[in-house]
């Protein structure tokens, strides 16, 4: 375990200082930002719609029995600005992106074409891993600021046309835009961004140190998707944790 995680970090930091040689690859990044944005926004709609309404079917109901509906907008609202539409993005894209990262490079491996790829005086990791890294770290924050607004939305709709917590819209927006904040948004998007790096990381980490044929690739493939999720889940408690320290 603590071998793959240096190696991670070994590959982080050679990803990071390739980042000068970006605008060369450019193309490839682009090619992964639509692959991870626009093919995923079907997804990432259908995903939050429904996180926000049942968010809001389990507090509305709850808090409508206290009397405190008027409150359930900004409840809703926070919940998943800072951690529901960051933590469940991030697991999607890890298991719908992260493997196939780790397959695409994975099957380059193990068929010798990143060997041919040094031969040509390729670095592996300015041609396959920075467009990669560089296109989720991008593409995922985006992801998540449509996921939130969808979200808010799903909630709203839940609350004005279910009859037990039965609030109007403009009590909703109204409760929503007085509770969160611009730092709230900031809060989301700042583990957003540590979660894309994570996802890319892994993927080609593992991607890259994949053996043994066909068979080979399919473990790669699903270390990577677990070990992905498992690690966005511990950052998750600690930056949320230092977050809070920093009044943030």
């Amino acid at each position: 375990m603590f071998e793959n995680i240096g190696e991670m970090l070994v590959l982080l930091w050679r990803t990071a200082k390739a980042l000068p040689h970006a605008l060369r690859q450019r193309q490839k990044v682009l090619d992964q930002l639509f692959e991870i944005g626009n093919a995923s926004l079907l997804m990432v709609c259908i995903l939050s719609l429904f996180i926000g309404g049942v968010v809001t079917l389990h507090t509305g109901t709850a808090l409508a029995e206290k009397g405190l509906q008027q409150i359930i907008g900004g409840l809703v609202g926070i919940s998943i600005c800072k951690e529901l539409a960051p933590v469940m993005i991030s697991i999607l894209i890890a298991g719908r992106i992260g493997s196939a990262m780790t397959a695409e490079i994975g099957s380059m491996r193990v068929y010798q074409e990143i060997d041919a790829l040094q031969t040509m005086n390729i670095n592996p990791i300015h041609y396959l891993v920075l467009p990669r890294v560089l296109a989720i770290s991008i593409a995922l924050p985006l992801l998540v600021v449509f996921a939130i607004l969808v979200g808010w939305f799903g909630g709203g709709m839940v609350s004005v046309f279910n009859d037990r917590i039965g609030i109007s819209w403009e009590m909703f927006l109204g409760n929503l835009r007085d509770v969160v904040e611009v730092t709230d948004l900031a809060n989301g998007l700042l583990k957003t961004w540590v979660f894309a790096v994570v996802i890319g990381t892994v993927a080609c980490h593992q991607g890259l140190i994949t053996i043994g044929g066909p068979r080979g690739i399919g473990r790669s493939v699903t270390k990577s998707v677990v070990n992905a999720i498992v690690i966005i889940l511990i950052l998750d408690y600690f930056l949320t944790r230092t977050l809070m320290c920093l009044d943030l």
